[in-house]
């Protein structure tokens, strides 16, 4: 599983799972889970570069990925944890002003996703290693200051009600990442910005780090250009 970067053929980003996000953007609070797929292609592995596309203003959102190990169809939370491989720590990037430009139209906003580069993502652990997955702590700086600081305590709706809500709707296959959301704080990233994630346990049960994931961010040369409105 250590490969589903390579081998996974979706990822299922959770949207709205932390009620302060969710204030944040003055979106409402979700009554059961919502998600959208970003592309395998968006993929960036720790150490790579983000790439800006021209006129786009990006957006941090620092996740706990969840690896799916066994495939199912209509899983039940109760069985939800067999389905799973491991962790991993991602950064779901959103274009921003694509995102709220599509919105107001009423449009898709698959391309505001989905851009190449636009899922930074961090490597593989296994379940055993994380004792308790809505015990964690994300956090995300950039250029050394802290920007997002969160615990997986506060997701909405906790990891097996995701699987089963996703799997009533598609079958999850091996290597599949389902992102669950990310905690307040999301801002923008500009080129010549390094940004440095951690996962770790929260302070009240060590604290100790599990994974990290660090990209730099540079500006797009040709591909998409915003244009505005």
């Amino acid at each position: 599983m250590a490969a589903f970067i390579r081998h996974g053929k979706k990822i299922v980003a959770i949207g709205r799972n932390y009620a302060a996000h969710a204030k944040e953007l003055n979106n409402a609070v979700p009554k059961e889970p919502f998600f959208f797929l970003k592309p395998t292609s968006s993929f960036l592995p720790s150490g790579g570069k983000l790439e800006i596309p021209q006129g786009i203003i990006a957006h941090h959102e620092v996740e706990l990925g969840v690896v799916i190990g066994k495939g199912g169809r209509d899983i039940t939370q109760g069985n939800a944890s067999s389905h799973i491989a491991g962790y991993t720590l991602a950064v779901d990037m959103t274009a921003r002003n694509l995102q709220d430009k599509v919105r107001k139209a009423g449009l898709p906003w698959s391309a505001a996703k989905g851009f190449d580069t636009f899922t930074p993502i961090g490597s593989f652990i296994a379940k055993e290693a994380v004792k308790d997955a809505q015990d964690l702590r994300l956090t995300l700086k950039i250029n050394g200051v802290l920007k997002q600081d969160g615990t997986t305590a506060d997701m909405i709706f906790p990891i097996p009600r995701l699987i089963e809500h996703v799997s009533s709707i598609m079958t999850l296959e091996e290597g599949d990442v389902i992102l669950t959301g990310t905690p307040s704080g999301v801002g923008p990233v500009i080129a010549g910005d390094k940004v440095v994630c951690q996962l770790s346990r929260n302070p009240s049960s060590g604290g100790e780090e599990l994974l990290s994931l660090e990209f730099e961010a540079v500006e797009r040369q040709g591909g998409y250009c915003f244009q505005p409105e």
